[in-house]
């Protein structure tokens, strides 16, 4: 395949908790923080013989910056790696692209082993990309929440089927938890892209480096994330295709996928003196065409529109957001305490991967007690300003006057 570049994919579990029908709402669970757990992944193909890193090889440099990752793991971290492209040096490309071995099983973290094992390789063969993402993956099922691959690599991957970013979308859509962040090393556009599509199906972040400097800098960042917890954990929750089947949901953060122009619908029960304030984010996982949006509507159970949000783009994004806030208050025939419908919708199009497992969607729900401030812009509290603003004018104009006077009194005659 064309040039390659290097890579690191980190993948961050989310803890999936259910959100159930019927007339309790769903919670979003509190945080569990656990120590990470972490799974290296080196590309070891024969492209990393290339000498174009200040005039050191792209191994030399992917193995200085994989012993900056192990050492500044914390001790709690359970470790494993795993290589690709490392053993098999041949023409026959069926067999290079299963090249993949674990050469380090996950287990509490041993610096000296991990270096030795890493300083051992020799670049060699293809790059199973994918192949390698979905084998990490199963290197660390069941082992805890706070999981991460980090993947270095030298560029895309030479082996699809299957593609990784397909084996992304798959994972996410699976529940397997994982966030996976790509860092590449100068790269070209199609490996950019490559590595975008991967890190934002799975709710992750890309970033690129042109040196070595750079490369430790973005691996120290990745790493310094997966030490902490994740301020919030969504719950996994799946929308209805009406209001009167959705599920019922308490204020939180919720995690779903929408169908590319789907209507997904949640209920949120409001009381009479609170405010409802929603948001809804999709993460842009695959290629769009131009000209696209979403839209939050909360309605009543009837389909009556009470208030929406709405956020478009065209060309390169990676979220689309937009958010609404409502107050019982603002609707004094509904009873002392309504069932609103929230609906996400969007205007989506793709030339390809246009079906499942859908776009992320991530929906944030808050209920507080209702504000004075006005739902749309207005004067509000501000007759104060506009009376001084006016007074001001009155003045100015009288000044004005005064001086017009003045000056023809003076000067008209000459």
């Amino acid at each position: 395949m064309i040039h390659k570049k290097l890579s690191i994919v980190a993948a961050i579990g989310l803890i999936a908790a259910s959100a159930f029908l019927g007339t309790t709402p769903a919670h979003a669970d509190e945080p569990r923080p656990e120590p990470p757990v972490v799974e290296l992944v080196l590309d070891v193909s024969g492209s990393m013989k290339a000498a174009d890193i200040g005039g050191e090889t792209r191994m030399t440099v992917a193995k200085r910056a994989f012993d900056e990752v192990v050492d500044a793991l914390p001790e709690t971290t359970q470790l494993g790696i795993r290589v690709l492209g490392a053993t098999y040096g041949g023409d026959d490309k069926k067999l290079g692209c299963k090249d993949t071995q674990q050469i380090v099983p996950v287990g509490p973290v041993n610096r000296v082993a991990a270096k030795n094992a890493i300083a051992t390789l020799k670049p060699t063969g293809y790059t199973p990309i994918g192949l390698a993402l979905r084998e990490a993956a199963a290197d660390l099922d069941g082992a805890g929440s706070a999981r991460r691959i980090v993947l270095i690599s030298d560029g895309e991957d030479t082996c699809t089927p299957p593609d990784p970013c397909t084996v992304a979308r798959e994972l996410a859509a699976a529940g397997t938890s994982l966030v996976v962040d790509t860092l590449g090393l100068t790269p070209d556009e199609k490996t950019r892209k490559q590595l975008v599509c991967i890190s934002q199906a799975t709710g992750g972040t890309y970033a690129s480096a042109k040196s070595e400097e750079e490369l430790t800098d973005r691996i120290k960042q990745l790493v310094g994330r997966a030490a902490l917890p994740p301020p919030v954990t969504p719950a996994v929750v799946t929308g209805a295709k009406d209001c009167v089947t959705a599920p019922l949901l308490s204020a939180g953060v919720y995690t779903d996928r929408e169908l590319i122009g789907e209507h997904r619908f949640y209920r949120v029960a409001v009381a009479e003196g609170d405010e409802l304030r929603a948001s809804v984010s999709i993460a842009l996982d695959r290629p769009l065409n131009r000209d696209y949006g979403v839209l939050l509507k909360a309605a009543t159970t009837d389909g009556r529109e009470l208030v929406r949000g709405v956020d478009a783009g065209s060309g390169r994004a990676d979220v689309l957001s937009t958010g609404l806030r409502w107050s019982g208050d603002a609707e004094p025939d509904l009873s002392a305490r309504s069932d609103v419908c929230l609906i996400v919708s969007n205007s989506f199009a793709s030339t390809t991967s246009a079906g499942a497992p859908g776009m992320p969607v991530e929906l944030s729900i808050d209920l507080v007690a209702a504000s004075d401030t006005p739902d749309a812009p207005g004067l509000g509290r501000g007759w104060l300003l506009l009376f001084v603003l006016a007074i001001a004018g009155l003045a100015a104009g009288v000044l004005a006057g005064w001086l017009t006077r003045w000056w023809v009194a003076k000067w008209g005659e000459n």
